[in-house]
């Protein structure tokens, strides 16, 4: 007798729950192993929305949100939250603007009531934007000596220039400065709508009650935002070496070329060709030649990444400075031999069963699930993608690992910046 074992599916798990006031959607996943809720949303956004002198405005109005809102102030919102053992917590990445709350189930109603409040009144008091401007000006001029802060600035600026993926997130210490309460208000009036709302909700919560926070959170918010239109760009300045000249033992390396899209027939190919290249585990070619055989370095990576308006492929290491001329050229050696041959039917084996198995560490916590989620949505894909995403990986073969590869690396120059005294550099 034949017993048909059935795959479990990660998309059967999630429902899609509309709110009856506002249609707001949200994807959600029910658990009640744990009496715990985590929300996670996303709105389009981010620091890409910044022009140059205002760089770092939406981290600021990000650390801004839960310093006081409505009738609470900063402490009086901060003891409210403690009191009831509720994280709520607001950061802004390159093209999005995120929230995020956990909360215990005895504690729902109240917490959803914080969380209304720091959406949609937040007070945005002149104390509390100077002590987070007074934090954020401390980290930059902390960044004034930190290698790593140096060679990323220094890359970025060269692949993308005046390009608003060219400025730092963070802001810099000319443009905090001048960032005023009327700039962070505008901000999240542009950002903060539902049009570009994204939202997961996991655990011990049903629709319909998920269905009535959804409206007491969001359905006050504009139902279109304003952002201004961000033009697409590329990588520029491939073979160029930018060197940042800083008195410390050791060099930091960032490298990095034009990527693929993430909705691109390549990108899942790429992902495998990335992975056996550099991708973070010790049978990576970069790790073993770079670390294992030369000791040139303790750690070297190298990464996919597809934003709104760009793609990459970057990584990085960091080494002695009298042995980074060396590193860099097997980084480079090793990019051409994986360009020219491609993967061994090894590597290609044990990568797809690596991201294949990992993957499953991504769904581990509720919080995780959550903004698993919320990525997944902000990254254009259905929820049936849960279920595909290891299918494609499974079926990569040799052959297109060595056309992808060709078409990352073929005939390309690496954009590199260093932070130290590189010798030969």
């Amino acid at each position: 007798m034949t017993i048909a074992v059935q795959k479990s599916s990660r998309a059967a798990s999630v429902q899609k729950v509309v709110s009856p006031e506002a249609g707001v959607e949200a994807w959600l996943v029910e658990d009640y192993a744990v009496p715990l809720v985590a929300f996670d949303f996303a709105f389009r956004g981010g620091s890409a929305q910044e022009t140059a002198d205002k760089a770092g405005a939406s981290s600021m109005l990000g650390a801004l949100l839960d310093e006081g809102a409505g009738d609470l102030d900063s402490d009086a919102f901060h003891r409210a939250l403690d009191d009831r053992a509720v994280e709520i917590s607001f950061s802004a990445d390159r093209d999005t603007f995120h929230g995020r709350m956990k909360t215990l189930t005895r504690h729902l109603d109240a917490a959803v009531d914080l969380l209304r409040l720091a959406v949609n009144e937040p007070r945005l008091d002149a104390d509390a934007i100077e002590r987070v401007r007074s934090q954020m000006i401390a980290g930059l001029k902390r960044e004034l000596k930190d290698p790593d802060a140096l060679a990323g600035k220094a890359w970025r600026e060269a692949a993308f220039g005046d390009h608003p993926y060219g400025q730092s997130g963070r802001g810099t210490l000319e443009s905090v400065p001048t960032i005023r309460r009327d700039d962070l208000a505008g901000l999240r009036a542009a950002m903060m709508s539902r049009d570009t709302l994204k939202i997961a909700v996991v655990g011990a919560i049903d629709a319909g009650k998920l269905a009535s926070v959804l409206d007491r959170v969001f359905a006050s918010l504009p139902a279109k935002g304003s952002l201004r239109k961000i033009p697409d760009v590329t990588v520029g300045n491939l073979g160029a070496r930018k060197l940042v000249d800083l008195d410390v033992p050791q060099s930091t390396i960032r490298f990095g070329l034009p990527g693929i899209g993430r909705h691109d027939p390549d990108f899942w190919i790429a992902v495998v060709v990335n992975h056996i290249l550099g991708g973070g585990v010790f049978s990576a070619r970069l790790f073993r030649e770079v670390r294992e055989k030369r000791g040139l370095a303790y750690s070297v990576h190298s990464q996919l990444a597809s934003f709104d308006h760009a793609t990459l492929f970057s990584g990085g290491t960091s080494t002695k400075n009298e042995r980074a001329a060396e590193s860099l050229a097997v980084i480079e050696e090793e990019i051409a031999k994986l360009c020219a041959d491609g993967p061994t039917e090894e590597e290609l084996d044990k990568g797809k069963k690596y991201l294949i198995g990992s993957y499953a560490l991504r769904f581990d916590t509720s919080t995780k699930i959550a903004g698993n989620l919320v990525g997944l949505q902000n990254e254009g894909y259905p929820v049936e993608f849960l279920d595909e995403r290891n299918e494609r990986i499974r079926s990569v073969t040799l052959g297109e690992t060595l056309r992808v590869g060709k078409r990352l690396f073929e005939g390309k120059k690496l954009l590199v910046a260093a932070a130290g005294r590189p010798v030969g550099f």
